[in-house]
């Protein structure tokens, strides 16, 4: 997931930068470290990643719309989800994003 960011931060554009104390890290969207699909993946850098781990609940209805860094991660989520598709691929959450991220509106 990384080297598809470009080595930068999804949420900031951020590039990998340790030095200046901007490390590239993954953030697991639903917790589970063993679940590797891509919309699980998120490269964060490690400010990004703090922020995003400490308020976004999967499990809790979204009271605003996603930001669009975010929409693919979501929409992927939400196939997994809510359709028992975990094995969606990120060109179908993208044709599919709008009919995916509804999903969320009428659970």
């Amino acid at each position: 997931m990384k080297w598809e960011a470009g080595w930068r931060c999804v949420r900031c554009d951020h590039p990998h930068d340790p030095p200046a104390g901007r490390t590239l890290t993954v953030h697991h969207l639903d917790g589970d470290r063993a679940n590797s699909a891509w919309w699980n993946l998120l490269p964060l850098c490690q400010a990004c990643h703090l922020s995003v781990q400490a308020r976004v609940i999967l499990e809790q209805p979204w009271l605003f719309e996603h930001s669009e860094w975010f929409k693919p991660y979501a929409a992927g989520w939400y196939a997994a989800s809510y359709e028992g598709n975990p094995e969606i691929t990120r060109d179908e959450a993208e044709a599919r994003m709008d009919e995916l991220l509804a999903l969320e509106r009428l659970a």
